[in-house]
């Protein structure tokens, strides 16, 4: 028997908990998939090198709210390295 026969052979009383069940699973699918936003933490190291006496590694934490996925990646867009008269800055990011 075919999910449409049961509803269709269904006494009244019936038809409507099918409905209520149907209305509630498409709303529970429906928060499952969605991307849920919660604020992460970016966390970046700072190194310098090239040249004696330049500061000892600092770290820097960024606040950001989106999905875990794009979180993820606006942190890693942080990431850099630079090089200005022979001192090398690289900056490191990962969410935490």
């Amino acid at each position: 028997m075919t999910i449409l026969n049961i509803a269709i052979n269904t006494k009244p009383g019936m038809k409507n908990t099918l409905r209520l069940f149907a209305a509630a699973a498409l709303l529970s699918a429906g928060l499952l998939f969605s991307s849920c936003t919660r604020e992460f933490t970016c966390q970046c190291t700072i190194t310098y090198s090239g040249q004696p006496g330049l500061p000892d590694p600092i770290m820097k934490e960024y606040t950001i709210t989106d999905s875990k996925k794009n979180a993820d990646k606006k942190c890693e867009d942080h990431s850099e390295t630079n090089e200005i008269n022979g001192i090398t800055t690289v900056e490191d990011c990962k969410l935490w």
